[in-house]
């Protein structure tokens, strides 16, 4: 008999069959989201690509509230929760692993300024500020922390990172991959796309798919432009 492995910590998501919905009202009238079916994440690293309001931000935030992390992000020790949330993490029903990740940590960039504010506002003890850091560096900081049993939902985190600092952050996403952790991420990158082995998950008008990296659009339209960009941008800028 194999030997028990403490991945993956989140092992299924989805909405309670039984709960009652308006369809008519948001986030139930997105179709991914409406139809999202069980989502099952890979034991180290799943992405949740689509367009903009496809609904993978939206599903991310609801997965990190149902697991006690604030909308906002941080930690489950990070108590401000300003932020509006959908209904949907009430409703959402998730399959845990036996053992419970020895860390946790929703990182979006778009409020992570609010989160180092609080902490700030909490008085000393975590170092220095992070408001004394570029956004970037603090992002990189912030991932830095995080431990190789843990569990982490990042929203979106290419838009605080060059594309240099994609290529690290995708470097240290591996090694705490091989050190136990398990990722969800929410993403337009195709640098981090590229991660091998992932599950990337398409949120689109037919619902949740599972698609490969080269069938992304993402990749198709970064590959498209980089090889024959004199011409696209005629295309685009002279209507030709």
């Amino acid at each position: 008999m194999p030997p028990l492995t403490a991945k993956p910590y989140l092992r299924s998501i989805h909405i309670d069959p039984l709960a009652e919905l308006d369809l008519q009202r948001y986030p139930f009238n997105i179709p991914a989201v409406r139809d999202m079916g069980v989502l099952l994440p890979h034991p180290d690293v799943t992405f949740f690509v689509g367009e903009n309001g496809a609904g993978k931000s939206t599903v991310l935030e609801a997965i990190a509230v149902a697991l006690g992390l604030p909308a906002e992000g941080g930690t489950r020790h990070v108590h401000r929760n300003q932020q509006e949330t959908s209904p949907l993490h009430g409703v959402l029903r998730l399959a845990k692993g036996w053992k419970r990740p020895g860390s946790s940590y929703f990182l979006r960039a778009e409020s992570l300024f609010n989160v180092f504010t609080y902490l700030d506002e909490l008085g000393p003890g975590g170092g220095p500020s992070m408001h004394l850091r570029s956004h970037g560096e603090a992002f990189m900081d912030t991932m830095l922390g995080f431990r190789g049993d843990g569990l982490y939902l990042l929203d979106e985190p290419e838009a605080a990172l060059s594309p240099t600092r994609q290529l690290a952050a995708l470097a240290l996403i591996d090694r705490l991959v091989k050190e136990g952790a398990q990722f969800i991420i929410a993403t337009h990158s195709p640098i981090l796309l590229a991660y091998p082995n992932a599950k990337i998950c398409l949120f689109d008008g037919s619902g949740v798919t599972e698609t490969a990296y080269e069938d992304t659009e993402h990749y198709a339209v970064t590959r498209d432009f980089l090889n024959h960009y004199p011409r696209r941008l005629q295309q685009l800028l002279d209507g030709e």
